[in-house]
């Protein structure tokens, strides 16, 4: 028996935000399992977690593949920590994982995700501009993504992708962004990645480790608040510190279930 917790991530309330499965076991799991438990699940992503040393050992999967960056599946897991009276409020919950060691704390009523920055450069990428009908203001590409900058909120919010000529693009999503018209934000953006299982990522942590180098030299500011413009949205609070990107936001459990394996 394996038991398995779903929490929304980025959001305040249930319903809306990321959600995401978190699994803790004293031992480490198959891979091959840790793919079918993720793909059972079937959302964005699935966390598992094991004890190692002052920290755990944690791994992301998708409902296809395994990831090396996830930021809203690493607010669930550290959330379900502290929550679960597992980790003292007051200390760091500690990963390590296939991007280095995260290291995240909790702020009052707010977790911090300390990520590696991952800047984009300019790229000039026929099979991407195809994907627009409107003038792209930017685009770029890190070890993992493409972004695209619009001129207009609008043209985030209404911008409807080919999926499967994403899908074959050499990436592994795509993020759209542009400045938002929302007082209470800096930016707007969404995420797509359907060679991974995931259309549209509902909140995507590690899209702002892009998002953050970018607007934050645009801007003129190091911290900004973004909104990840979703079918259920996400809020998050960033800074952009260099080489890392300090990541906010809240979380909430929905569900709590067990698997019954042979």
């Amino acid at each position: 028996m394996i038991i398995i917790t779903q929490i929304d991530a980025f959001t305040d309330k249930v319903f809306s935000g990321n959600p995401a499965a978190v699994c803790i076991t004293t031992e480490p799991l198959k891979e091959s399992l840790m793919q079918q438990i993720a793909t059972e699940m079937n959302l964005s992503e699935t966390a598992f977690l094991v004890k190692k040393g002052e920290g755990f050992h944690l791994r992301w999967f998708t409902p296809k593949h395994e990831v090396e960056l996830c930021g809203h599946a690493t607010l669930a897991s550290a959330f379900m920590l502290w929550d679960k009276a597992l980790l003292p409020p007051e200390e760091e919950a500690v990963f390590y994982t296939l991007s280095g060691e995260l290291r995240t704390r909790k702020e009052v009523n707010e977790i911090v995700l300390d990520f590696p920055a991952t800047p984009s450069q300019p790229v000039d990428h026929l099979e991407v501009k195809a994907l627009f009908d409107t003038k792209i203001q930017f685009l770029g590409k890190n070890a993992y993504d493409y972004l695209v900058v619009l001129k207009k909120e609008h043209d985030v919010t209404q911008f409807k992708p080919d999926l499967n000529r994403l899908a074959a693009i050499d990436c592994r999503g795509l993020i759209v962004s542009a400045l938002s018209d929302n007082p209470d934000y800096d930016i707007v953006s969404r995420f797509f990645a359907p060679a991974h299982g995931i259309n549209e990522d509902p909140v995507t942590g590690s899209a702002h480790c892009t998002l953050a180098p970018y607007w934050s030299e645009v801007l003129g500011k190091k911290k900004l608040k973004a909104y990840q413009a979703s079918e259920r949205g996400g809020k998050l609070g960033l800074e952009y510190l260099g080489e890392r990107v300090k990541l906010r936001g809240k979380a909430v459990t929905v569900m709590l279930g067990e698997f019954f394996l042979p």
